[in-house]
């Protein structure tokens, strides 16, 4: 899997259930190559994104480019119902849904096969048997190549692998140096600080255990430090956006570099999911691993500093 990973929930057009326009499959091909052009070769999806839009749309991408398909990795999820007005919005990870769903990806998407399917987000309701023998059958039939999840935790995603006889490969999480939980949750162990730190407890240690790959959505934070600030932006935003502005400057680099190379800087080898339809955003992120390298531990604690509004405990 490549170390930046191109998020394709922007995709597609509108979230409504039209048929995707020729301009909307012209974005996408356009965000597609720029993606390439930065490295990305695996290409994140999920069933609702744009209510199945974008696969549909990445599927006639790869009718206009032969043999791109063999070039990439393709993954996407399943396991979110989206409202309407007859159903309410729920989770669905029993394992009819699963194949059901997983199969309808593939059509959208036009291919035979996808690398890796994820579990979208925890069902309370799921059985963990039922649904591992859902995504083994899947990966037995050749539909798919590896599984994983999304959003789960350690003790979930232990219990979900208690029952599967192949490995979890993936969880992706939301991490960004605005959504840190994943920092705080470790550095404010046994300080009062402690009951603030949403983040599920070990769950990166887990998977650096255990050989998951961590993918970062939301990993730009919509742009918070290295775009356009939001008007109700507070000053740790915006003082920390100068400060991404001014590390950019000492070590070469874009905005959007900095932002991901300080995440792919931490030890559990995070995968920052890129989903800007920019292209020029796109490209832009291309070098982060190269920041990661070069960024010292005062400039990774000084972002975060900055963006906590305090000091480390």
């Amino acid at each position: 899997m490549s170390e930046l990973v191109y998020g394709c929930m922007g995709l597609g057009g509108d979230w409504d259930g039209e048929e995707v326009t020729v301009d909307a499959v012209d974005a996408a091909e356009r965000a597609v190559l720029a993606a390439l052009d930065a490295g990305m070769t695996t290409f994140d999806h999920a069933d609702i994104y744009r209510r199945g839009k974008a696969e549909r749309a990445f599927g006639l991408v790869l009718q206009r480019h032969p043999g791109l398909r063999d070039r990439i990795r393709i993954q996407t999820k399943v396991g979110i119902t989206l409202p309407t007005d007859d159903v309410v919005g729920h989770y669905d990870l029993s394992g009819e849904a699963i194949r059901t769903r997983a199969r309808a990806c593939l059509e959208r998407l036009g291919v035979d096969h996808v690398d890796t399917l994820l579990l979208h987000r925890p069902d309370p309701l799921m059985e963990p048997q039922d649904a591992a023998d859902a995504l083994q059958e899947l990966v037995g039939e050749g539909l798919v190549g590896a599984v994983g999840v999304s959003n789960f935790s350690a003790a979930q995603m232990r219990s979900l692998q208690r029952h599967l006889d192949l490995p979890l490969a993936v969880n992706q999480l939301e991490l960004s140096l605005h959504h840190r939980g994943f920092v705080e949750e470790g550095i404010c162990v046994n300080t009062a600080a402690s009951t603030s730190a949403p983040f599920p407890e070990g769950t990166l240690e887990h998977c650096r255990e255990q050989g998951v790959q961590v993918q970062a959505w939301g990993s730009l934070a919509q742009g918070r430090y290295s775009g356009r600030l939001p008007d109700d932006a507070e000053g740790a935003d915006r003082r920390t956006a100068r400060l991404v502005a001014r590390l950019a400057e000492e070590l070469g680099a874009t905005r959007e570099e900095v932002v991901l190379g300080w995440l792919m800087k931490h030890p559990a080898r995070i995968a920052p999911v890129v989903g800007s339809t920019d292209p020029d955003r796109i490209v832009a992120c291309a070098g982060a691993r190269r920041v990661a390298a070069s960024m010292s531990r005062e400039q990774w604690y000084a972002l975060l500093t900055s963006a906590r509004g305090a000091g480390v405990p």
